[in-house]
């Protein structure tokens, strides 16, 4: 090849086309131009040189004279090296990285300037997504209440502070950053180094995970969940930690109370010795095994545990599948009971009385049985004894003296009460030693005697009617009654059956009593442990779901469900612990149920919430007139410990119809109409409508896009302009908020910021858009103030403060470049803290202006409380003032009041040159409205009227 180095040198730079290469003359102009400058900026060769470079610059940055200035740098330092937007042939804008080098000559004569220019649009838009999802990260971790989430550094320094824990632990980030994080820890503890001994694990291992007490500002004591989780560079270098710290104290206590239920029923359970009793899993294996148990079957609780309960039944059972079958007649009815043959571990047999009850979860779900079993061989072989030994008496004649003695032998030894009657006559034949022990009676006073000549009424009918039953079906009948006794009111099961004579003519009825009232005792423990609530001993969810779903199946009359809820009861547990809101949900308890009918079920469903089932009403007013009485007995206070507590009560009340006939459907409603009394003021009552559904369900669509909308970046601030008179310059524009919705088009504020304010989504969408105008603002050339609207709800976040700094320092912005609106309804809740809110935002250096003046709520006093920089007039009385007299003057006085305090004033709602001219006249020094401009996108705003 014979082409010189400067040929090669130029074909060479012709040849590249990701990078523009051009040489531009001392005056800057273009001398030639590559093909990768017509690649990236879009001009021909012939288009572009003898151009100047400031073609490539916004009207702005021409107007400041940045084009030449840049020159000057590289020709005075040699290279300059910047970033920033540049402009193609068609107008489009690129982030370029640009390299300016000043040309010389040997004589240090310039000769021009070599340019090289990169488009690193792409690289540029990846480097601010980063930066956007790590300030999405940032402000999700930072509006966190529920979690303690801060950084340590290596030495275990606070590094940062998030609202959650601030909350935990009392701390507010000026007081703790820089501080060790052993404070939260006892003196013994950091005696014992402990905290750095978790340090050093986490650094170990990666992650070091634990629970105990952790402590407060105030010295007061909490049970933590703590996680701490060692954090890498790149290189693998430690940088230091992440902690993660969960208040679980109300869990704790939840779980011990539990427990202490548990601990209290499994020893209950565990101590009876004469009833095996166990639980079983919904496919038959035994979960678990008390004493009782283990006496009876001879298996200890390892050998058993996880074994299929079918190994009790002989093989012939478990080939006919007899288990299973008994398992699904309780799955189907609820229980089976049975009397047979079961077998131990040894392989002997007892003769068994079995009952397998199915348990059901709050939801129906089986989740298993429980199964009682006792050994009655015994009692079965006195029983059969006495048969065989009748049968043997009454064949042989001759023997009958003897045998006689030798029944009544066995009768007296029988544990069970016994009495033999004679068909015909009923008179008492036989009775044994139990029998005079349980009914008070001498077996003399009785042998001979009809029932009721010897035995109180009642008794004496219940056993008629059994012996009448026995006689008629000739077989086994039991029945079981609660009556009184020598003991008292007793539980008696009792078994009638016919036993034949020695010839066809005789017949007997014997009657073998048990007193069970110990185990029925039992029973009834068991079944209200898991039927009620273990603090008010009402019905519990379950219980409650049965009784909503009976009132329901009788359908005579209208039911009605209730769902209420107590407000600020929140308050009462922060402020004096769950010790006495327990209490005080006890009294309330009371109280509720003492307005209710017998019929009427009142179940505590959690919390601090309950439930109502009205069955059997009339009309709905009937429901009205409970839900008023429900209100008004909750409202006087309650004294506690010495403390008046006062509570509210908001009530849902829904009725079961064709089509809300199932409980979860009722409760469902019930819980719609809570929240809509909630809404509307609490303590009060509404009913479910089924535009409450439609509006439910259209909330959580709204909801679940408005979430989309803030994690897919949909949201975007337009830019009104605000005016001065006197310049007919804009000097600010106010940032407002609007929704690009992928399917529904643009969406306004009035329709997603109420929820965003219900649902917490506030304090994301409002630190975002801080952050946005803060952002944008900055690239304003003329220095114009931006306005941000804050919602009441964001001054209940404790971290707002930090949060404008934090807008501030990261995009540059000058404090008395931002001014925050606020609403009157600030000044009405919290009013001392919101008043030291906005002395500390003041303080910042940030322009703060009173919005909506005049509607509502205004009073002067708010002007005196605070000294606002700005007043801003509602668009309301703009519309009306040339034909309200009212409005003017309301205009006049304002504007009056505001040159007596020094205050400006804004117009809002601007719409017409007469308005502007009148409202001049009156005094106003600042506009707003269309008349001035619409909102529109930062890239789309005016910046000159």
């Amino acid at each position: 090849m014979n082409e010189n180095p400067d040929t090669l040198y130029r074909l060479l730079v012709q040849s590249v086309i990701d990078y523009a290469i051009y040489m531009i003359k001392p005056d800057g102009t273009i001398a030639n131009w590559n093909t990768g400058a017509k690649h990236i900026k879009g001009y021909l060769p012939e288009d572009i040189i003898g151009k100047n470079i400031a073609i490539f610059y916004d009207k702005a940055e021409q107007l400041k004279g940045v084009p030449a200035n840049n020159l000057v740098i590289a020709a005075s330092q040699g290279r300059l090296e910047t970033e920033g937007w540049r402009y193609r042939h068609d107008g489009s804008a690129f982030w370029a990285h640009v390299v300016i080098d000043a040309i010389y000559a040997d004589d240090r004569t310039l000769m021009g300037f070599a340019v090289i220019t990169r488009d690193c649009t792409q690289q540029q838009a990846q480097l601010s997504q980063q930066r956007e999802q790590q300030e999405r990260f940032r402000l999700l971790v930072e509006g966190v209440t529920d979690y303690a989430i801060y950084m340590l550094d290596i030495d275990g320094m606070v590094v940062n502070w998030n609202a959650g824990a601030q909350r935990a632990k009392g701390y507010t980030a000026d007081e703790i950053v820089g501080k060790h994080f052993s404070a939260f820890y006892s003196l013994q503890e950091r005696m014992a180094y402990i905290p750095e001994k978790n340090l050093q694990t986490a650094f170990r291992t990666g992650r070091f995970e634990d629970e105990g007490w952790r402590y407060r500002k105030d010295g007061s004591a909490f049970w933590a969940h703590v996680i701490i989780d060692a954090i890498h560079d790149d290189n693998g270098k430690l940088i230091g930690y992440t902690k993660i710290t969960r208040d679980c104290t109300e869990q704790r206590e939840l779980q011990r109370e539990r427990r202490a239920e548990e601990e209290k029923f499994r020893l209950l359970v565990e101590s009876v010795t004469d009833y095996a009793i166990y639980m079983l899993d919904p496919g038959g294996h035994v979960v678990n095994w008390n004493t009782g148990a283990q006496r009876a079957k001879g298996y200890t609780a390892q050998e058993i545990l996880g074994q299929h309960f079918s190994l009790f039944y002989s093989s012939q059972e478990r080939q006919n599948k007899t288990p299973m079958t008994n398992l699904n007649i309780a799955c189907t009815t609820g229980r089976f009971e049975d009397q047979g043959w079961r077998y131990r571990k040894d392989g002997s047999a007892f003769w068994a009385h079995v009952v397998i009850d199915a348990i059901h979860d709050e939801n129906g779900k089986l989740i298993g049985y429980a199964k009682i079993t006792r050994d009655i061989t015994e009692r079965r072989e006195y029983e059969q004894q006495i048969l065989r030994a009748k049968d043997l008496a009454e064949a042989q004649s001759e023997r009958m003296t003897a045998m006689s003695r030798f029944l009544d032998t066995i009768i007296s030894s029988i544990p069970s009460c016994v009495l033999v009657e004679d068909a015909v006559s009923r008179e008492i034949l036989l009775v044994n030693r139990k029998t005079e022990q349980l009914f008070g009676v001498e077996k003399n006073s009785m042998q001979g005697k009809k029932p009721h000549e010897c035995l109180p009424p009642e008794l004496s009918d219940y056993f008629n009617v059994l012996a009448d039953a026995a006689l008629r079906s000739e077989r086994i009948h039991q029945s079981e009654r609660q009556l009184i006794t020598a003991s008292g009111e007793r539980i008696l099961h009792t078994r009638a059956a016919t036993v034949r004579g020695g010839d066809a003519r005789t017949q007997y009825v014997m009657l073998i009593v048990d007193d069970v009232t110990d185990q029925r005792a039992a029973d009834a423990r068991i079944h209200h442990m898991a039927h009620h609530d273990y603090l008010t001993s009402l019905p519990n969810r379950i219980l409650f779901r049965q009784r909503l779903n009976d009132a329901l199946r009788q359908g005579e009359r209208q039911t009605a469900a209730l769902c209420l809820d107590l407000d600020n009861f929140k308050n009462v547990n922060d402020a004096l612990g769950h010790q006495m809101g327990d209490e005080l949900l006890r009294v309330i308890a009371k109280r509720l149920r003492a307005v209710l009918r017998e019929q009427d079920t009142l179940a505590r469903i959690g919390g601090d919430e309950f439930a109502i089932v009205l069955p059997g009403l009339s009309n709905q007013q009937e429901a009205s007139m409970v839900a008023q009485r429900l209100i008004e007995i909750v409202r006087p206070p309650i004294n506690v410990d010495g403390h008046n507590l006062s509570v509210g009560l908001s009530i849902g009340i829904a009725f079961a119809d064709a089509e809300l006939a199932s409980p979860e459907q009722l409760l469902r409603c019930a819980d719609m109409a809570l929240y809509e009394a909630k809404r509307n003021g609490r303590n009060r009552y509404e009913y479910f409508t089924q535009e409450m559904d439609v509006q439910a369900r259209a909330r959580r669509c709204m909801e679940n896009d408005l979430r989309e909308a803030i994690t897919e970046n949909q949201m975007r601030l337009y830019y009104q302009p605000i005016t001065n008179s006197e310049q007919h310059a804009i000097i600010g524009y106010e940032a407002l908020m609007r929704w690009h919705h992928p399917s529904k088009g643009l969406i306004m504020p009035a329709e997603f910021i109420p929820l965003a304010e219900e649902t917490g989504l506030i304090h994301s969408l409002g630190a975002w858009a801080l952050y946005e105008a803060c952002h944008e603002a900055k690239k304003w050339a003329g220095g114009q103030t931006v306005s941000v609207n804050l919602s009441p709800v964001q001054f209940k976040n404790s971290t707002l403060i930090s949060l404008v700094e934090g807008a501030l320092r990261e995009s540059g912005l000058e404090p008395w470049r931002l001014e925050v609106e606020i609403t009157e309804s600030v000044l009405l809740n919290d009013t001392l803290g919101n008043i030291r809110t906005l002395q500390n935002l003041k303080a910042l250096g940030v322009l703060i202006a009173l919005d909506d003046f005049g509607t509502g709520y205004s009073s002067l006093s708010y002007l005196r409380s605070f000294p606002f920089d700005k007043i801003k007039i509602d668009r309301s009385f703009i519309n009306d003032m040339s034909d309200s007299r009212e409005a003017l003057a309301i205009i006049r006085a304002i504007t009056g009041m505001s040159r007596s305090l020094d205050i400006q004033i804004t117009a809002e709602g601007v719409e017409s040159r007469e308005q502007f001219d009148k409202l001049k006249e009156e005094g106003c020094t600042l506009f707003q409205g269309y008349f001035f401009g619409r909102p529109q996108p930062s890239e789309l705003r005016l910046t000159v009227l």
